[in-house]
């Protein structure tokens, strides 16, 4: 199969996010996207396969969500149902120093993963196929980590629940959203008070080839989440806070 070359675009990713991938890492997005585009052939693992659209809507989105926010050197971060492995990958390989656990419940999809961290060279990615109520409740992942990301999952509410219980206090969670609403941020703000978090900031920004409207909603947890939280599997979808 012949695989077409991603996009440089070195200039857009220094004047976005004031970084700009080595030549390895860019090498490693590369191999990323070819077995991305493999792994389509077996499992739907996305849509988005032409190469500006995944350099926009994949690496270029990832990245934004942490960049130039989250500063640490080293740091334990969770992606929570990473899916294709997005924001996960893309921040593995921009900052190896980062420890990155990418949680999804689809085995297929980890099984996926782990073989791409490998062919990557990912030594800093740990793999976890459970549910994010399980491993909430699981001393060896609540109140572990200092970073948690969750992209296109579900309601804001119900991601923060998911989120935050996985959180050191003083940790960040990351909610990536399309559009945002006056009503999602109100219904947000009510749960987040539940959790033991505060939403810090709602960054509203344009993605750098389409323009389309996309916000990162950045929540801090300021105490420790109620042991209740998060809920059993699937009430907090069937009933949001």
């Amino acid at each position: 199969m012949l695989v077409a070359t991603l996009p440089e675009f070195d200039e857009l990713w220094q004047s976005t996010l004031n970084w700009c991938p080595s030549e390895q890492e860019r090498s490693q997005f590369q191999a990323f996207y070819e077995l991305i585009l493999q792994g389509n052939q077996q499992q739907n693992l996305t849509r988005i396969t032409e190469p500006s659209d995944f350099w926009e809507k994949h690496l270029w989105d990832s990245l934004r969500g942490v960049f130039p926010k989250v500063t640490q050197s080293r740091l334990s971060a969770i992606d929570i149902g990473t899916g294709a492995g997005f924001p996960g990958i893309p921040m593995a390989i921009a900052r190896p120093s980062w420890n990155v656990t990418l949680l999804d419940s689809t085995r297929k999809k980890i099984n996926f993963l782990q073989d791409a961290s490998r062919s990557l060279g990912l030594t800093n990615v740990r793999l976890l196929s459970d549910r994010v109520e399980q491993i909430g409740q699981s001393a060896g992942h609540r109140e572990a980590y200092q970073l948690a990301t969750i992209r296109a999952v579900a309601a804001a509410p119900v991601c923060a629940e998911y989120a935050l219980p996985l959180l050191k206090v003083g940790g960040l969670a990351v909610l990536y959203r399309g559009q945002w609403t006056e009503e999602e941020a109100i219904a947000l703000d009510q749960a987040v008070q539940q959790l033991g978090g505060a939403v810090e900031e709602c960054d509203r920004f344009e993605t750098p080839l389409t323009q389309g409207v996309r916000h990162c909603l950045y929540i801090r947890k300021t105490e420790p989440t109620p042991r209740e939280f998060p809920r059993a599997i699937g009430i907090p979808t069937q009933t949001p806070l």
